[in-house]
């Protein structure tokens, strides 16, 4: 009875979507009050529904009821509780549902705090969501119907994908939603704008927080990915470039660009239709990320499904609304008109220059994720582009922006010069050099990925002290602290940037990797460290077997760590894991991996010594935080724009 309740909710939800997508819209071109206030109440109450609908799979799963055949083949009654909850997500059909939940919760936010919206654009906004909303619920009812019963249920499922069975990758997808899900409202924003034929300073404002959370929620998404892939995987990478990671990268950057560039329409009234075109191509990039996932035209081992129809579902839905905004960003660009001027050196000019080299860069990943599938359609031919291109093509353009990045933050509106702007920085240059110095002293093999690296992740980390004192105006501690939560954020999240610079170079250039035999009682030296392999027994899981070694780690003759990496067997699914044992620490990671007894004796263990792996996920809860900071700024909960209200042109019906 609960899953048909839930997909009754669904298909109320796909109901009210659709009178939110139409009604609203022709209130709005009409005049007509009713019509535009509908918008508001449809929000909410596809909200509801949806929620109710993911609350009864939700139900389907912790009760493990296997006549949803989608339990069935995603969950087990061995399987610990939170796996049976992260299971509603963790498969293709449930994911779809988490993602127009998502979707119906943006709406639902936009229609309770956006109060101060012009009521026409708010109607606009909340139709163009509904539309998003109207388009995937009928993608799920139609091709991805997560509440189908079996006809005789089974007394047992077959048990969720073990890989996904880690808290990690229990949180990553809905944190990674509602970034790709949150660059729907920046897409929303910009198609009313454009119908309305109005992109001014408050527009600018509106679209902000929508965006910045976004960005944030990906950030969190990404890191958390990525942590997943370090110590579960047992490769010892943190990036793999895969189809899948490069599909949350890329609208991370455009987000990224479309954030700063939001920053000069609403001080400057510049860059209008760039703005626009940023908001369309962030969203758009979240569609095709969607796209690559479901789609099944590229391998990757994130893949959800492989289903071709689906596939083809999605491409049109991407097709509608990018072809469909994009067809209407060109009837409406001429009538964006820039009101002011800057000269290249000037905060304008420099965020133009951040704009283009964030988004040649995300040319760059799409053009490396998507080449292999032209070269088999065109030529035939099968081929992979793997982590040397992505390195060499994508690192000049990250080593460009971190260069110009303190000094942009800096620069005065309009015009500046540049000399001026570069003595207050002298010591942040003079750190930088510092570090540099300090790393190719202390590098083996005088590594420049190191020396290069640190040195321009000092330079972000101080130049965003040098930011944030230069707005006190030299006037002290006390000036600092009422500072805009904005001006924090920007300094922590771009300090944050820089430590994740550090961490990825001096790891890329120092760690140390050894694979080897070892048997049991065995010693051997890596990097300094004493490791023996003490022992190796079999121990019972709650829904797996598992082969767990205990191997000590001594250094100059003193016990550093007793670490246990195992080596897990699901039975249900018959497929193994590899449990990585990890000692982190400020400034290095011990990374231990048990394999596969040998022949002749002995076991296959894979030893990393990783310098400054931590800096790189404190550098990005470093970035969220910063993101964070700026959302508690209260100047994103007052009226948006209210400034400008009596002075804003009338909309263009």
């Amino acid at each position: 009875m609960i899953a048909e309740l839930g997909h009754f909710a669904l298909i109320l939800a796909f109901a009210v979507a659709i009178f939110q997508m139409i009604v609203p819209m022709i209130g709005a071109g009409k005049g007509w009050g009713g019509w535009i206030d509908s918008a508001r109440p449809a929000a909410l109450a596809q909200f509801g529904l949806v929620g109710i609908s993911f609350v009864a799979l939700t139900m389907a799963f912790v009760t493990s009821d296997f006549s949803v055949a989608l339990v069935y083949q995603n969950s087990h009654t061995a399987k610990p509780m939170i796996y049976k909850i992260s299971g509603v997500w963790g498969n293709h059909e449930g994911s779809m549902l988490l993602w127009v939940l998502i979707v119906a919760l943006f709406g639902a936010m936009a229609a309770i705090f956006d109060a101060n919206l012009p009521p026409k654009l708010r109607a606009r906004v909340l139709a163009v969501q509904g539309s998003i909303g109207a388009a995937f619920l009928g993608f799920i009812l139609f091709t991805s119907n997560p509440f189908l019963r079996m006809a005789s249920p089974p007394f047992d499922g077959r048990d969720l994908n073990p890989l996904l069975q880690d808290p990690g990758l229990a949180f990553h997808p809905p944190f990674l939603y509602l970034g790709y899900v949150g660059l729907s409202m920046a897409f929303s924003f910009a198609v009313a704008a454009l119908i309305e034929g109005r992109v001014d300073a408050a527009w600018a404002r509106w679209v902000r927080p929508w965006t910045l959370a976004a960005w944030v929620f990906l950030t969190i998404g990404i890191a958390l990915g990525s942590w997943w892939a370090y110590y579960e995987l047992g490769w010892g990478g943190f990036w793999f470039w895969d189809p899948v990671e490069n599909a949350s990268f890329m609208p991370w950057l455009i987000a990224a660009a479309l954030l700063h560039s939001a920053i000069v329409v609403e001080k400057r009234e510049v860059l209008k239709s760039w703005t626009i075109l940023l908001a369309i191509m962030a969203f758009g990039f979240s569609l095709i990320g969607t796209f690559i996932v479901r789609s099944g035209v590229i391998t990757s081992v994130h893949s959800f499904a492989s289903d071709p129809k689906r596939g083809v579902f999605i491409l049109a839905i991407l097709a509608f609304f990018v072809g469909g905004a994009l067809l209407l960003y060109t009837f409406r660009a001429a009538s964006m008109q820039a009101r002011g001027a800057f000269t290249p050196v000037s905060r304008e000019g420099a965020l133009v220059l951040n704009n283009i080299l964030l988004a040649v860069s995300t040319f760059v990943v799409f053009i490396g994720t998507v080449w292999p599938l032209v070269a088999e359609m065109l030529w035939d031919r099968r081929l992979s582009v793997g982590a040397p291109f992505f390195e060499q093509a994508f690192t000049p353009f990250m080593v460009a922006l971190a260069i110009i990045l303190p000094v942009g933050a800096i620069l005065p509106w309009k015009r500046g010069k540049l000399k001026r702007v570069l003595y207050p920085l002298r010591g942040a240059l003079v750190f930088a050099g510092a570090v540099m110095a300090l790393v190719f002293a202390v590098s083996t093999g005088h590594s420049a990925l190191a020396v290069i690296g640190a040195g321009l992740g000092a330079w972000l980390v101080a130049g965003a002290v040098v930011d944030l004192w230069l707005r006190t105006g030299n006037s002290g501690l006390s000036r600092l602290r009422r500072l805009p939560r904005a001006d924090w954020g920007k300094a922590v999240a771009h300090a944050g940037l820089g430590v994740t610079f550090i961490g990825i170079s001096l790891l890329m250039a120092w760690q140390v990797e050894d694979i080897r035999v070892a048997r049991i009682g065995e010693t051997f030296t890596v990097a300094g460290y004493d490791i023996t392999l003490e022992s190796v027994e079999e121990r019972p899981g709650p829904n797996y077997n598992s082969i767990t070694a205990a191997m000590t780690v001594d250094r100059n003759g003193q016990q550093v760590a007793l670490l246990h990496p195992e080596k897990r067997v699901y039975p249900v699914q018959s497929m193994p894991t590899t449990e990585a044992a990890i000692q982190s620490g400020p400034f290095r990671d011990l990374y231990l991996v048990i394999g596969d007894e040998q022949q002749g004796g002995g076991w296959a263990v894979r030893v990393y010594i990783k310098p400054f792996a931590s800096w790189i996920w404190l550098g990005s809860a470093l970035m969220a935080l910063g993101g964070f900071i700026s959302l508690s700024d209260r100047r994103y909960r007052v009226a948006a724009g209210a400034r400008h209200a009596r002075t804003a042109p009338q909309p263009a019906e």
